[in-house]
């Protein structure tokens, strides 16, 4: 029977010790009352089951797990009948949801995978009796750890040290684990930025040799990983995915950034590097990163050098707007992340005049929603070039955001449905919907950008009669 309880993870780390043929440790994890109940009630009824994989490696590291995977002897008929609510969430490689109330956790059979056909997933999977075939199936040896509160940790693959020394690493032949699944040289490159680990020497050289095979993945599952990547702690580290030579089989157009110089005075980093810095310093906001990750990925494409021998970059905002529209749907992004992510590239360089006029303007042109994150870009991005005049430009960024900031404090008119006038009022002035009406409206905004307090019915309609009357 499930117990509701809050899920919290911990751990308190001893001596390692031997039991029987294999090499465990007695740590000690929290298990949520819950997990442990699903465990005491398998293991109750003569069967072995553990809590296993990313759970396991988030308890030792001290975070709380976000999901609790349970591996056991037991077939999925044989689980199904110690509960009395699971759902069929994958019989066929033998995983079954146990629910606890709205809360379901995965209980899979131990298993061997068969043949993989696709460069990712197994023919077909056979049931084993043996957690060891179990374990040795798995990516890496972080991942590979099992525990369950009897018997403590059962550590097989080195994981826990692993773990200890920053490392990520392939359990048995990396090229066989790269081979049966390309995806897992994407997580390898995102565990590593998660963690901020380096992976290990031989697995790194499997990961770069086999890169080639991750054109068998589907955009959506690189896309995923990807996104992990950024979004971690350490996405600058997407710079160990170019060196062994991994972007360029899903970005290829990071690659060109990696080898683009920058000889200018503003800058002190490559295109590329200039960019892992932007990612890394800009907020961990999906939308944020995106844009930093694809904000100069137009500037191999418009480099040009001058007499004396510096670097410019005309044009590169337009020239990258249309690569990160390439880019963002060869990833097969979303439309409305698309519709974020555009302008954010587009207008990133954009210089806006120091005048509430001008910045109205400019919040109309890059969207009210989207404004914010404009001004966070601007900051990451000058932060990321050379500190030359870089006190001059943090003055004219802070000026920008104070004339925001006062706009929208005062809620000045941004926009037609804020404005006084509506298309109803000039329907009654006798004024026929379409182009005449939107040329109209269009005017009065851009007066009330100029001044708002025009924003006014009586003032607009008077000030427009020309076109009413």
């Amino acid at each position: 029977m499930c117990v509701e309880r809050s899920r919290k993870g911990g751990r308190v780390t001893h001596i390692p010790h031997r039991r029987g043929d294999r090499v465990q440790n007695q740590v000690q994890i929290r298990i949520p009352e819950q997990v442990n109940s699903i465990l005491e009630t398998i293991q109750g009824a003569g069967y072995e089951a553990y809590v296993v994989g990313g759970c396991v490696r988030d308890a030792l590291l001290g975070r709380e797990p976000h999901d609790w995977d349970i591996t056991t002897s037991a077939l999925p008929g044989q689980v199904k009948k110690l509960f009395p609510r699971t759902i069929d969430t994958g019989l066929k490689h033998g995983t079954v949801t146990v629910m606890c109330g709205a809360v379901g956790y995965e209980v899979t059979t131990f298993r061997v995978d068969g043949v993989y056909e696709d460069g990712r997933h197994p023919k077909e999977v056979t049931f084993t009796p043996s957690l060891e075939e179990d374990l040795k199936r798995r990516d890496f040896t972080i991942n590979a750890m099992a525990y369950d509160g009897r018997g403590g940790l059962i550590d097989l693959f080195g994981g826990q040290q692993d773990l200890e020394r920053g490392l990520i690493r392939a359990v048995g032949d990396p090229e066989q684990r790269f081979s049966e699944d390309a995806l897992r040289i994407m997580r390898a490159v995102r565990f590593s930025a998660q963690l901020g680990y380096e992976i290990e020497e031989a697995t790194l050289k499997a990961a770069s040799d086999l890169a080639p095979n991750l054109r068998k993945i589907s955009a959506e599952r690189i896309r995923e990983e990807l996104e992990k990547t950024l979004m971690s702690d350490r996405p600058d580290l997407l710079r160990t995915a170019w060196k062994a030579g991994i972007t360029k089989e899903f970005l290829p157009e990071f690659d060109r950034c990696m080898e683009t110089g920058q000889n200018n005075p503003h800058h002190c980093y490559t295109v590329g590097e200039h960019i892992l810095k932007g990612v890394s310093l800009v907020r961990k906001d999906r939308v944020l990163r995106l844009s930093m990750l694809l904000h100069d990925i137009g500037k191999p494409a418009c480099r040009t050098t001058d007499a004396k021998g510096i670097d410019h970059f005309y044009g590169h905002a337009d020239v990258g707007h249309e690569m990160a529209r390439s880019i963002l749907k060869r990833l097969k992004y979303d439309n409305a992340t698309i519709r974020q992510v555009l302008p954010l590239v587009k207008w990133h360089d954009m210089q806006v005049r120091l005048t509430e006029p001008a910045v109205r303007r400019a919040v109309v042109k890059i969207g009210e929603d989207l404004f914010p994150l404009f001004l966070e870009v601007k900051q990451a991005d000058m932060l990321a070039q050379s500190t030359f005049q870089r006190e001059e430009k943090q003055k004219v960024l802070d000026t920008l955001c104070g004339l925001y900031s006062r706009i929208i404090e005062r809620g000045d008119c941004l926009n037609l449905k804020d404005l006084a006038v509506k298309g109803s009022d000039l329907i009654a002035l006798g004024v026929r919907p379409g182009k005449e009406m939107g040329t109209i409206l269009a005017q009065m905004l851009e007066d009330v950008l100029n001044v708002p307090e025009h924003n006014n019915k009586e003032y607009l309609v008077k000030r427009f009669a020309h076109f009413t009357g």
